[in-house]
């Protein structure tokens, strides 16, 4: 009985054809005779399959592991360091929006910020002018460089290796006699004239902003149309043409001209550094946070310098020489609390 219905099944499904033979030897040699009379099925055309976008970054995981879900593995080679956190503002500490302008820190990344500041020093480090970044973060516990690294408020005094056990929060007197470092000064006049040029030659071009950030110049085009896009990497090349000792690279939908002088925001990781008395320190531990092709430069520096954690801000797989990652500014608030907890936890 069961042999007929398994018969019947395999006849319904088009595996088998009906078998040629009355005579039942058992049910093996039925199924033996029944398999070597299976149709041959027709040659089907090969599909390769796409990995989602979610599996693709679930293998980009691998090599760049989520610092949440590391973060145990990380405070046990931290313990006993010198922890200095360095992060990026845009997309890091705050959304990318499309307005430039309205690129506000949450109340909650603002406190998570000021308690982190509280314990370790605190460095950001943005593309935008210093002045700028101070107006959205709002906090004198922590330390500013605008432009890439290119205009740096520093401690008013170079600390020495011993001071980090007595670290204390810069205020807002020390603040006002702060070393101001900015080694592209000599290229001032020529980024206002670059500024005007840009403006003017941009006021067409709907949906384009351009942005003074002291040092560099940014032209956003997050809100204009994409046909316009190729427009704007045209006028931006134009305007380089008359001023030679400046280049421009590509962010997330900005182009940003700066002189070309050996100075990124790698560079200004080291000098903060320096100021910090832990340059030369076998146990510091950097940590910096970011999302930025900029922030490339001081991934490397930490690579190089072979301490520290480098911790790319993306939802998406890219080239990066972070060592871990986190998705969104909402799990760099997570990382951040769970950091100062853990400090307040340790008793160190």
């Amino acid at each position: 009985m069961m042999r007929n219905k398994l018969s019947k099944l395999f006849n319904a499904i088009g595996l088998f054809k009906h078998p040629s033979t009355s005579q039942s030897h058992g049910f093996a040699s039925n199924v033996r005779n029944e398999r070597s009379s299976m149709v041959t099925p027709e040659p089907c055309e090969q599909k390769a399959i796409t990995p989602t976008a979610e599996q693709t970054y679930e293998e980009w995981l691998i090599d760049h592991p989520s610092a949440l879900n590391s973060f145990e593995e990380l405070m046990n080679t931290a313990k006993g360091k010198k922890i200095v956190m360095f992060l990026d503002y845009d997309g890091t500490l705050s959304p990318i929006v499309n307005d430039p302008e309205l690129a506000f820190m949450s109340d909650a990344m603002r406190v998570a910020l000021r308690e982190v500041a509280g314990i370790f020093p605190t460095a950001i480090i943005s593309g935008r002018s210093r002045d700028k970044v101070h107006g959205f973060v709002k906090l004198d516990e922590v330390y500013y460089a605008g432009s890439h690294g290119m205009d740096i408020m520093a401690p008013p005094r170079k600390h020495k290796a011993g001071d980090y056990n007595n670290y204390q929060p810069p205020v807002a007197v020390e603040k006002d006699n702060s070393v101001i470092f900015q080694p592209a000064q000599e290229f001032l006049p020529e980024i206002e004239k670059i500024y005007d040029e840009l403006e003017k030659a941009t006021k067409e071009l709907k949906g384009v902003t351009v942005e003074h950030n002291r040092f560099c110049i940014s032209v956003h085009y997050r809100r204009a149309e994409e046909k316009v896009h190729s427009d704007v990497k045209k006028v931006v090349k134009e305007v380089l043409k008359k001023h030679a000792r400046f280049h421009a690279t590509t962010g997330k939908m900005v182009w940003e001209v700066r002189p070309s002088i050996k100075w990124n925001k790698g560079n200004a990781l080291e000098y903060l550094l320096d100021t910090l008395g832990l340059a030369e320190s076998s146990d510091v531990l950097p940590i910096y946070i970011g999302d930025d092709r900029t922030d490339e430069d001081a991934f490397e520096v930490l690579q190089k310098r072979g301490q520290g954690f480098p911790i790319l801000v993306s939802q998406n797989p890219k080239e990066t020489k972070a060592s871990h990652s986190l998705r969104d500014p909402s799990e760099v608030l997570t990382f951040l609390l769970r950091l100062a907890k853990w400090r307040k936890n340790s008793g160190l």
